[in-house]
């Protein structure tokens, strides 16, 4: 790969302003960032989308050899043609004073009844860079789907999530024009596809 060119210190803040504070935050920054070329850009303004640093688990029973969604509403896809309600790992928002990884678990539990043999980092990576802020941490837990499924969620967050089991290859054959048309879960099951026979291999049965 080549070499990085620039970093956080060309990149000049000029001016912070809050649109919008809430469970989200939208602020308006004036910046200037040094060229390719050399020199300085002009004084330009972008609106960020400020969020809390999130993670996400693709469920994986080696065993089984299945995959485990979430089905829920989802505002953004509103529009998709797929409709409103999608399929994704398991996923959230990191708390104040909690690690990624510590999150997940605490997900698992909330989303799906789940409690992790083991939870793998994959990478981490920004989902929309060109306007937000959000960081998703990417883990592979590995988990007995044995009697896994049902209707979970946090009522006072105004949760409804249906989680189920699905054999791996039915999943690795539909996700890629499905209602698992989103970044976190797709990257997920991608490494998913790379690393499953070694997966497999380690964890020939549940002990």
């Amino acid at each position: 790969m080549d070499k990085q060119n620039f970093s956080r210190g060309d990149v000049e803040i000029l001016g912070q302003e809050s649109l919008y504070s809430g469970f989200f935050k939208l602020l308006k920054v004036k910046l200037r960032h040094r060229l390719f070329g050399g020199g300085w850009s002009r004084e330009f303004t972008r609106e960020l989308f400020a969020k809390a640093e999130a993670a996400s688990a693709v469920v994986y029973d080696p065993v089984l050899d299945q995959i485990g969604l979430v089905d829920q509403f989802r505002i953004g896809t509103l529009d998709s043609p797929y409709g409103p309600w999608t399929l994704e790992s398991v996923a959230g928002m990191v708390e104040e004073g909690e690690s990624p990884a510590d999150m997940m678990l605490r997900e698992l539990v909330e989303e799906a009844g789940l409690h992790a043999k083991e939870l793998l980092p994959v990478t981490a990576f920004y989902p929309t860079p060109g306007s937000c802020n959000e960081y998703t941490h990417l883990f592979c837990a590995i988990c007995d789907l044995t009697e896994a499924g049902g209707v979970f969620g946090v009522e006072g967050e105004n949760e409804d999530i249906l989680f189920k089991a699905y054999p791996a290859e039915e999943v690795f054959n539909a996700m890629l024009q499905s209602r698992m048309n989103n970044a976190a879960t797709l990257i997920g099951l991608q490494w998913l596809q790379l690393n499953r026979t070694q997966l497999r291999a380690r964890w020939p049965a549940w002990p």
